[in-house]
């Protein structure tokens, strides 16, 4: 960690090492990386499986992506627990950086299915590293303004991933076999923790009297005297077993930075925020969110967002195949088509949700994707069928940056609870839905005379679901809440005339 001892320098390139934009681009590669290396394989395993005598490909893919959620589960609640105990952003994303090549070489050299599934499972590990602190990271360095703009810009590389994983993954398959998606995915993601290892965290940075917070607030210069002020009286700070005392300068416990670049008054707004530091174990973290209906709902919609956006990868490629005779190499060229819209619905929502915030957001792009997973069950063309998947998954990933920027909200609300830990709810609910979606599509595709039109109408029935949950409860104020209120408002108004 930095400090600011006699023998200490300045580190080097200290702005813009932890600025919010490189922030923003090291999270956003990060994800764009895991999800390449978790998606680099979609359209390739199914017809490796085949390939090595396997029965049952569908839902043996469907255990596989199952294998990793589960993992996925487990490892969030450990992660998020740890990053906020030890205030700790770098090392837990370094450490998920060799979980990821090691997973990788693990499933490449992979002798029967099961230390595949054991290879997905240490893979999960990595995506925690990613997800959890990550996000965290980047709400500690972003002021309160902007959070849901650079959430969207980094969410976005969702997208990005999936779109150029598959026909990545298809044609170095097709052409050098099934180590080679993940040589590349191996280099990449050496390539992509390069950046990490660059990521100054913005406890450290206002250690030297830099805020990066205050860059996009445009009051730097004041910040820096206050910062090297507060830092001063924070190392002095320890309490009777010699633990820091959270400070001024700690992301985590400060304050959020207001437009004018000074601490935000917190008190104003909700008297709720200004809370006692308080540390909470992961059983007290899931009851104190269980509290709170905008995180209940929040997390249920994240569940059915995994559940519906991974749910039909063991299925869309057999799909493609049965009907249109797809080959690997073609069924990545679809994911490239359908999944080329859905990278800019996240900066947009994003840019939206911080101007009137996330309560129409969320049920608009939920409802606007519904009908167009029932298109899918049309047996015509091929270009209906592509288009009307990438119109699904443009409206669906916008709901992504509107769910962690309400999850960001609920975390100001509640003692105790931190940035990872709300993150880490999103990661455990979207674990448990990315695994639940994929087994039971695959299950179903398998054992159904019908199995692609049970798959979408359950697809479709889950995102309705979702967008009477957001409807009722997303937002400081749910939809519901003012439709009733300018109900109420009517009546008032009717009634009096009435009687005159």
């Amino acid at each position: 960690m930095l400090g600011l001892t006699g023998t200490e320098k300045r580190p080097l390139g200290l702005k813009w090492r932890s600025s919010v934009w490189f922030v923003t681009l090291v999270v956003g590669n990060g994800i764009a990386t895991d999800l390449l290396v978790y998606s680099i394989i979609i359209p390739v395993v199914p017809f490796q499986l085949e390939k090595l005598g396997y029965s049952n490909v569908s839902g043996r893919t469907g255990w596989l992506l199952f294998a990793y959620s589960a993992g996925l589960s487990v490892s969030t609640p450990v992660v998020a627990h740890l990053s906020e105990i030890y205030r700790s952003r770098w090392w837990p994303m370094m450490f998920g950086l060799f979980a990821l090549i090691g997973s990788n070489v693990m499933f490449m050299e992979a002798p029967n299915y099961w230390v595949m599934v054991i290879a997905r499972i240490f893979q999960s590990v990595s995506s925690s590293a990613v997800w959890v602190v990550g996000l965290a990271l980047l709400r500690d360095t972003t002021p309160e303004q902007k959070i849901g703009r650079q959430l969207g810009l980094a969410l976005s590389s969702i997208s990005i991933g999936f779109v150029i994983a598959p026909p990545i993954g298809g044609a170095l398959y097709d052409h050098f076999g099934f180590r080679a998606p993940f040589i590349f995915g191996i280099i990449c993601a050496a390539v992509e923790g390069f950046g990490r290892s660059l990521v100054i965290e913005r406890r450290d940075a206002l250690k030297w009297g830099h805020d990066p917070a205050a860059e996009l607030t445009g009051n730097q210069s004041g910040n820096q005297e206050k910062s090297a002020r507060s830092t001063d009286s924070a190392t002095r700070n320890t309490n009777s077993a010699g633990q820091d005392r959270p400070s001024p300068t700690d992301p985590v416990s400060a304050p959020p930075i207001s437009a004018t670049g000074e601490p935000e008054d917190t008190s104003r707004s909700s008297p709720v925020t200004a809370q006692p530091n308080v540390h909470l174990g992961p059983l007290q973290v899931l009851l104190a969110l269980s509290k709170s209906s905008r995180a209940l709902a929040s997390v249920l919609n994240i569940f059915i967002y995994g559940m519906v956006f991974v749910g039909l990868d063991p299925t869309l490629p057999l799909r493609l195949q049965s009907t249109w005779n797809f080959n690997p190499g073609r069924v990545g060229w679809a994911y490239v088509a359908s999944g080329v819209p859905p990278i800019f619905s996240s900066p947009l929502t994003g840019w939206y949700i911080d101007r009137h915030g996330t309560a129409w957001m969320t049920p608009l792009s939920l409802l606007l994707s519904l009908p167009w997973w029932l298109v899918l069950i049309v047996r015509w063309h091929v270009a209906l069928f592509i288009a009307s998947f990438a119109v699904a998954n443009f409206f669906m990933a916008g709901v992504v940056s509107a769910l962690t920027a309400e999850l960001a909200a609920v975390a100001r609300t509640i003692p105790g609870i931190g940035f990872a830990h709300v993150f880490g709810a999103f990661n455990f609910a979207y674990g448990i839905g990315s695994g639940v979606g994929p087994l039971l599509s695959g299950q179903i595709y398998d054992h159904v005379r019908q199995g692609w039109v049970a798959v979408c109408s359950i697809t479709a029935s889950a995102v309705f679901v979702a967008t009477i949950v957001s409807f009722c409860y997303i937002g400081e104020r749910p939809l519901i809440k003012r439709v009733l209120h300018f109900k109420a408002q009517r009546r008032e108004a009717i009634e009096p005339s009435a009687f005159a």
